[in-house]
């Protein structure tokens, strides 16, 4: 009897050792299962957005020895991918050279000294180098953010594409993080700060509390259809045209890469409007000389963008700081958009940069007071633009001859002229 005890113990035994030794194997496994799916680092920033305005923050914070990491939500060619404006102001110009991404700007750009504002068949230059010694480069915004990516590539600067799920914890802290989710991986990213460069339907602006935060906007009654085509440039320099018909934009890419809008009704759509209909339309909105002059061809891409103002106040939350769309939106007319991002890039370098070498927390708490003075003043050049080229609904016939008499003031009055010429090239950065 003595020995089946004896063997019943001793398989317990056994069993127990077995049962003790695969619970070890589970623990370890655990927490190795752990390690993977949470995958900590650490940055000093992190900066939510791939696109210009975040990888040119990442390149001017590089130079000064400033680590950050870069979340994109999308992939890299998708980026690369977007078609946006590319008329670049002195200021923006001169922030590209300085996160070495100027050269090819500065050999394939184009650079223009002025503008044609045209009204019926008449028409009239705005000499932005007469009247402010600088002018604009016409450079797209795709070539801005390619010179970038190649940029970043050189100083081995991290970039994550195809984050999910991004969200920002502790922005009211003194120990702020990020994570997001990347191929079934997730990250935690301790960091000093968040920049959040990621639009305006990014999460950036969605993490200050709603109680904090002031929004101003203004929706405008109707769009911009616009097309690209492989064709000449129908003049050297842009031409904003005011008809009876509605606003039109003569613009370019590259001496044969073509881009043209005209205002369309806010709810039209782009299968309304076939290249010949377009075409035929743009030469009824541009004065004679021009039309005759206009070489169509196939578009290689068409759209319609809607019109808006739109500012939040402020540009921060503890460490979380807003950049570009994720702030403000400005209406095309007037190219103020990437340029408007940049001297929020232009504030916010600055800021940290005096704090990571000068412990000076005043310039990081000034940052949204500093980049909001020049936010607005932006905004108000894209108003007062849009309003003097486009037709409006509720237009009366008093308003028409209002706005007649105002193109014909700037028309001859030369402190009209360089005021709409400084704005145009690019207000300085104050501060």
């Amino acid at each position: 009897m003595a020995q089946p005890f004896l063997h019943q113990m001793k398989s317990k035994a056994k069993d127990s050792r077995c049962s003790n030794l695969f619970q070890s194997l589970l623990a370890v496994r655990g927490r190795v299962w752990q390690q993977v799916i949470m995958n900590n680092m650490r940055t000093q920033v992190v900066i939510i957005g791939g696109g210009p305005s975040g990888l040119l923050l990442a390149q001017l914070l590089h130079g000064r020895g400033i680590d950050s990491i870069v979340l994109e939500r999308r992939t890299r060619a998708h980026v690369l991918s977007r078609i946006r404006a590319g008329v670049l102001e002195t200021g923006l110009l001169d922030l590209l050279e300085q996160a070495d991404a100027g050269t090819r700007m500065r050999q394939e750009g184009m650079p223009h000294d002025g503008t044609l504002i045209t009204y019926g068949d008449e028409a009239f230059r705005i000499d932005f180098a007469e009247l402010t010694g600088k002018s604009v480069m016409v450079y797209g915004q795709t070539e801005v953010t390619r010179d970038l990516y190649a940029a970043r590539d050189k100083t081995g600067g991290q970039s994550e594409f195809e984050v999910d799920e991004v969200q920002i914890e502790g922005a009211d802290s003194d120990a702020p993080a990020v994570t997001y989710l990347q191929s079934g991986v997730q990250n935690r990213i301790a960091c000093d700060f968040v920049a959040g460069c990621d639009g305006f339907h990014g999460i950036s602006r969605k993490s200050i509390p709603g109680a904090t935060q002031r929004s101003y906007e203004k929706v405008y009654p109707f769009g911009w259809l616009g097309i690209l085509s492989e064709t000449p440039p129908v003049s050297d320099e842009l031409i904003y045209a005011n008809s009876d018909r509605g606003f039109a934009l003569c613009s370019m890419r590259n001496p044969t890469l073509s881009r043209y809008y005209i205002q369309c009704d806010a709810g039209d759509h782009i299968d309304n409007w076939s290249d010949d209909a377009f075409w035929t339309e743009l030469k009824r909105r541009i004065p004679a000389e021009q039309a005759a002059n206009l070489i169509t061809g196939p578009s290689i891409e068409k759209s319609i963008a809607p019109l808006r103002s739109f500012v939040t106040e402020p540009m921060q939350w503890g460490r979380l700081f807003l950049c570009g769309d994720a702030a403000h939106i400005v209406p095309p007319t007037g190219a103020k958009g990437l340029n408007t991002a940049a001297s929020d890039v232009h504030y916010l370098f600055s800021a940290l940069t005096r704090w990571y070498q000068h412990n000076d927390a005043d310039a990081v708490a000034q940052y949204s007071h500093r980049a909001l003075a020049r936010v607005w003043k932006a905004e108000r050049f894209s108003w007062w633009f849009s309003k003097l080229m486009h037709r409006f609904p509720h237009h009366s016939g008093f308003d028409l001859r209002m706005q007649r008499a105002e193109i014909e003031f700037l028309r001859s009055n030369e402190a009209a002229q360089k005021a709409m010429a400084e704005n145009y090239v690019g207000l300085p950065y104050e501060g």
